[in-house]
């Protein structure tokens, strides 16, 4: 079984895709690693260019469909949630007068005393005020007036 030039054709893709993959810091070449590898084979055991070519591009097609998914899944990275995003969701009580006009205001959550704004247009609410946190943009809270319960 001579060694041909076809089969350092297929030695020379999967290392070019190996150092692209290591190279590159997103999955781009890695499934031609093990297609280049297969057509390599089938070239050392006298197949015709043509098999070595389907091979070569089924291999890295099955490898694509079957580990992308998971590459994916796994290389994502999910924002970790911290201890001050569980106040979002909470009530507190606003402990200084809110108004968005004059970047006023505070509000106790969970035993904590933060900066915070209102939501609302006009901007105002009141000490003692119940208060929905919605969302928290850099320290400040973005809270809603709670309306209190109907007697």
């Amino acid at each position: 079984m001579p060694v041909e030039v076809i089969d350092f054709v297929w030695l020379g893709i999967a290392i070019l895709a190996a150092v692209v993959e290591a190279v590159v810091p997103s999955l781009v070449s890695v499934w031609f690693v093990p297609g280049s590898l297969a057509g390599l084979v089938v070239s050392l055991c006298g197949g015709p260019i043509w098999l070595q070519i389907f091979v070569f591009l089924a291999v890295s097609l099955a490898c694509l469909a079957f580990t992308r998914p998971l590459a994916k899944k796994l290389l994502v990275h999910h924002k970790e949630r911290t201890n001050a995003d569980r106040v979002v969701g909470a009530t507190g009580i606003v402990i200084q007068d809110i108004d968005n006009v004059v970047s006023t205001g505070r509000v106790t959550v969970m035993g904590n005393s933060w900066s915070a704004r209102s939501t609302q247009k006009d901007g105002k609410i009141e000490a003692g005020s119940r208060v929905r946190i919605e969302r928290i943009e850099g320290v400040k809270l973005l809270v809603t007036p709670v309306e209190p319960p109907q007697p």
